[in-house]
């Protein structure tokens, strides 16, 4: 009896030591399944940093699970630690390739980053076979990257022929440089930089970097380099974010993105800071309605000859996220009342940026990464002839390349180019680069060089409009005309200062005429020849005198 009785109270405890076993093995499958689920809110957030924890956390129990070094991968790669994905993912492929689908994602765009493009097709193809045509594949624009990487090799098989110079500790610094923008006669070079500037206080709100500044730098034509980067002079930066979209042809324009709490749009608008005799920058004045609106807008160009704004707008009404729309002058001082959107066949469903318009007046440089792009963004060219815009052309490599390239922007002779890139070798985030373009026609159509010329030269008129009587600059329009008698463009002299500028084709001869009521008219013929070297400018000053 008591043998019997030993023996069942032995069964009761083992029955009671597998019951606690197995309870205590649903209680850390569920706890580890509720770390995964909070870990994949985190990164849903944002927060990759907690998932990445959370994820590291659950692997220590599991150091071989394929599906969890996968996330580890994804969320290295959201928080740009593009080595540490890599290894992830190659950790997670060899041990199952189909544990997470994601992981051949990650490892095709990190080799495409890398410019292993045979690797980078390889992950694509295999990921998208996993998932299919479906919403996940959509979701995930397979498709674009797969296309990316074909026009990758295209273009790399194809270069251009350029030669490409990072423009050094003059201009560039450890921190972000940025969307570079030259004058037309190529002596002034305006950048947003992020380095220690107006204020060393940190964007705690944003990504916890310095505040955007502007700066300039200006060509020294005795030692023939650029000068350092300087705080721009003036009223122009502030406390916040102040970054340069464009420069004016003449040089006396700043048009800037800022993002003033206190707008009205609440979005980011657009700003011109105007130039003074003494050489400072005045304070950005918004541009109004109906450019800025409660949407983001973000940053523009003037055309040479001031009777175009170019900007890009989030509004209502567009193809994509930032879409290009112009706005054109009704008289000397008055804008039309909407502005345009210059179409689909340039605006995509991606966002489109970094505006410049060539002193040719037609052609719209632009970057974005929803045409054939090479991968991530690129630089595009398109041309407006008879009142259309051409179907857009990728620059080509090395200008674009499998990094981010943004922000065009060309000397009036189009000898030289100027732009940003992130790719590897720079001094820090993104830099500015210089490109030589003397064997590189980019304004030409297929931007060849032609057998008599190197494409069209661009020359710049100016000077001033007196008033001889009062000794004073006055306002009036200078009209251009051909040899043919064709009229093929015109400029405003400034009221008080009757500065006027405008950019015509070299090597032609031109018909210059000027009418002001009261006034006797000034009828002259103006022959601009190239210069052998650096921009074409040809001063001319107008005395009017009363009839």
């Amino acid at each position: 009896m008591a043998k019997r009785i030993l023996y069942l109270l032995m069964m009761c405890m083992i029955s009671y030591s597998t019951a606690f076993a197995q309870k205590k093995n649903v209680i850390e499958k569920s706890e580890d399944e509720l770390k995964m689920f909070n870990a994949q809110q985190s990164f849903f957030a944002g927060d990759f940093q907690k998932a990445l924890s959370i994820y590291k956390d659950v692997l220590a129990g599991k150091p071989n699970d394929a599906n969890i070094i996968g996330r580890i991968a994804e969320c290295h790669f959201e928080m740009k630690q593009y080595a540490e994905a890599q290894e992830n993912a190659e950790k997670a492929k060899s041990i199952d390739e189909k544990s997470y689908e994601n992981t051949a994602l990650i490892l095709g765009k990190v080799y495409h980053m890398n410019g292993k493009l045979d690797e980078a097709a390889t992950e694509f193809n295999f990921f998208k076979a996993l998932v299919g045509d479906g919403k996940k594949a959509e979701e995930s624009e397979i498709d674009r990257f797969i296309k990316q990487v074909a026009t990758a090799k295209e273009q790399i098989a194809k270069p251009a022929d350029v030669v490409i110079e990072n423009m050094g500790d003059n201009i560039n610094s450890e921190y972000d440089d940025k969307a570079p923008m030259v004058s037309a006669d190529g002596k002034t070079l305006i950048l947003t930089s992020r380095r220690p500037g107006k204020t060393t206080a940190l964007d705690k709100e944003g990504d916890n970097g310095y505040f955007e500044d502007i700066y300039i730098s200006r060509w020294d034509t005795l030692k023939k380099g650029w000068s350092n980067a300087e705080l721009i002079p003036g009223s122009i930066n502030t406390e916040g974010h102040d970054a340069c979209t464009s420069l004016s042809p003449d040089g006396k324009q700043i048009y800037l993105y800022k993002n003033d709490i206190e707008a009205e749009s609440r979005g980011g608008d657009i700003y011109v800071s105007k130039i003074s005799s003494s050489g400072k920058w005045g304070a950005p004045r918004s541009m109004g309605k109906p450019i800025n609106t409660t949407y983001w807008e973000g940053g523009g160009c003037i055309s040479p000859d001031g009777k175009s704004f170019y900007f890009i707008s989030e509004r209502k009404g567009g193809f994509g996220h930032g879409d290009i729309y112009v706005l054109k002058k009704k008289t000397k001082t008055e804008w039309e009342k909407a502005p345009i959107n210059i179409g689909a066949d340039i605006n995509t469903t991606e966002d489109e940026g970094g505006l410049f318009l060539a002193p040719d007046g037609k052609t719209l440089f632009f970057t974005s990464k929803g045409h054939n792009s090479m991968g991530g963004y690129d630089v595009f060219k398109t041309v407006n002839e008879n009142g259309k815009w051409s179907t857009p052309v990728n620059l080509g490599y090395p200008i674009n390349t499998v990094s981010n390239d943004y922000c065009f922007s060309l000397t009036v002779d189009a000898k030289t180019g100027f732009f940003t890139s992130d790719r590897k070798g720079g001094f820090g985030e993104r830099d500015v680069y210089k490109v030589d373009l003397t064997n590189y026609p980019v304004l030409e159509k297929d931007m060849k060089a032609k057998a008599v010329n190197n494409g069209p030269v661009m020359a710049i008129l100016k000077g001033d409009v007196f008033d001889a009587t009062a000794g004073a600059g006055m306002e009036a329009e200078v009209v251009i005309y051909d040899e043919a008698g064709v009229k093929v463009g015109s400029t405003t002299a400034s009221e008080g200062s009757g500065e006027y500028f405008i950019t015509l084709q070299a090597n032609k001869t031109y018909q210059i005429k000027i009418e002001v009521k009261g006034y006797k008219p000034i009828d002259e013929k103006v022959e601009i020849k190239a210069a052998k070297e650096g921009a074409t400018t040809v001063v001319k000053h107008y005395l009017l005198y009363k009839k």
